[in-house]
């Protein structure tokens, strides 16, 4: 056999060999598809943030202090007015409060309703109502002067006419849709950091693997010990990371149209928030690099990283999407759920700090995320003590498919 023929089919030999290594892996699957998981991170943050809105106007009202027989004229109102307008320019839902005790000083106490957001009151006579509205209701204050002078032409001649008196009014809090952006930029905030900064330890114990450092290390120290010193020296690097660029963005968001960071307004109080932004960083960045670090203990070989990271990736997808439609909706089943799932319950947590005032449940939350921690560790350490430093179990399942596919080339 000539040169030439020889040296194409020993080329094709390795290219067939590293085509079926890497192909006939079950994980492939999923590097398949990678572009459109890539392409769905926009549209889950854009779903995020229309949950974010969805809940907001959910929680908006319009309230209308009124007696019996001029309420019945209200509904009929809105009745007829609603419908004329498209779905996305609807008014609020309209409430309607049997009058008790002085009008004026039932209005004002309307607003300081801490489970809804309203945005304009009206009391007093039809003819002639005093309406309250917050300064970004415009609409609002509008729409419940229409409602008054159609319902005054029903109750009179459709000549009369309603003359509105509208005032401004403070809102003593923040607006439940300020609450919720605030609490869909925490939620975000934690996880992009998280993210970014966590991957860093996947390399790291793979690169001490290869170099045997980590089985001279696992013979001084228990393992656990290795595995949680490496993620704690790891944490510090991305805190001291986060602490610089906290900095230098806490000085340019003052410059900033309103103000920056100083327009949050936190259930919690700002002190708290912040200590409280800096505890779920850290437990979830624990949580996700104590995964990492599992996958970088059983992986050999930069390929394997990377197929073996990116359903890690996923997941941490995933349990945003589901902490940003729970902080939509505080109280809730969903809430709950992200609050208590170990991967979503510091994301999810961060939200329900700018929601609610209490301190109590975060003390929880922490101690069952340092729980779950521990228990990755645990689990991460357990693994790499059978599957590559071979005291325990043969290697895992996924371990011998690699191997197998490796071998499918010869």
């Amino acid at each position: 056999m000539s040169a030439l023929p020889r040296a194409l089919r020993q080329t094709l030999t390795i290219a067939r060999r590293d085509f079926v290594a890497t192909v006939f892996t079950p994980i492939f699957l999923l590097f398949l598809f990678a572009p459109v998981i890539m392409g769905s991170f926009g549209a889950i943050g854009g779903l995020g943030a229309q949950n974010v809105s969805a809940g907001a106007a959910a929680r908006t009202h319009l309230v209308a202090i009124a007696a019996p027989s001029d309420a019945a004229l209200l509904r009929e109102a809105d009745a007829a007015l609603r419908p004329l307008f498209p779905p996305d320019a609807e008014p609020p839902t309209l409430e309607i409060r049997a009058p008790s005790g002085d009008p004026a000083m039932q209005a004002r106490a309307a607003f300081a309703a801490p489970d809804v957001d309203i945005a304009a009151v009206m009391a007093g006579p039809l003819d002639r109502p005093n309406i309250m509205r917050t300064s970004d209701a415009r609409r609002g204050g509008a729409y419940l002067a229409a409602l008054a002078d159609r319902a005054t032409r029903l109750a009179r001649d459709p000549a009369t006419r309603s003359i509105p008196a509208i005032s401004i009014v403070a809102r003593a809090g923040p607006s439940a849709r300020n609450r919720d952006a605030s609490a869909f930029i925490a939620v975000f905030g934690i996880f992009f950091l998280t993210l970014f900064l966590s991957g860093q330890v996947v390399g790291t114990m793979a690169e001490e693997r290869n170099n045997k450092v980590i089985e001279v290390l696992a013979a001084a120290v228990p393992l656990e010990s290795v595995f949680l010193g490496k993620l704690v020296g790891m944490f510090g690097v991305a805190a001291l990371f986060v602490v610089f660029w906290g900095v230098v963005l806490s000085q340019i968001s003052t410059f900033l149209p309103g103000g920056g960071l100083a327009s949050m307004a936190p259930g919690v109080g700002m002190g708290a928030f912040a200590f409280l932004f800096a505890a779920y960083f850290a437990m979830a960045y624990l949580l996700l690099g104590a995964v990492f670090l599992s996958v970088g203990a059983q992986a050999s070989t930069m390929r394997e990283i990377q197929m073996l990271s990116l359903p890690i990736t996923i997941i941490q997808i995933g349990m945003f999407a589901l902490a940003s439609a729970a902080v939509s909706h505080p109280g809730s089943w969903l809430a709950r759920a992200a609050e208590i799932f170990p991967l979503s319950s510091p994301f999810a947590m961060i939200g329900h700090a700018v929601n609610a005032p209490e301190l109590w449940p975060h003390l929880l939350a922490l101690a069952w995320q340092a729980l779950w921690v521990a228990i990755f560790i645990a689990i991460g350490a357990r693994l790499f003590r059978r599957g590559v430093l071979q005291s325990g179990s043969p290697v895992g399942a996924w371990r011998r498919l690699f191997n197998r596919a490796d071998r499918a080339g010869y």
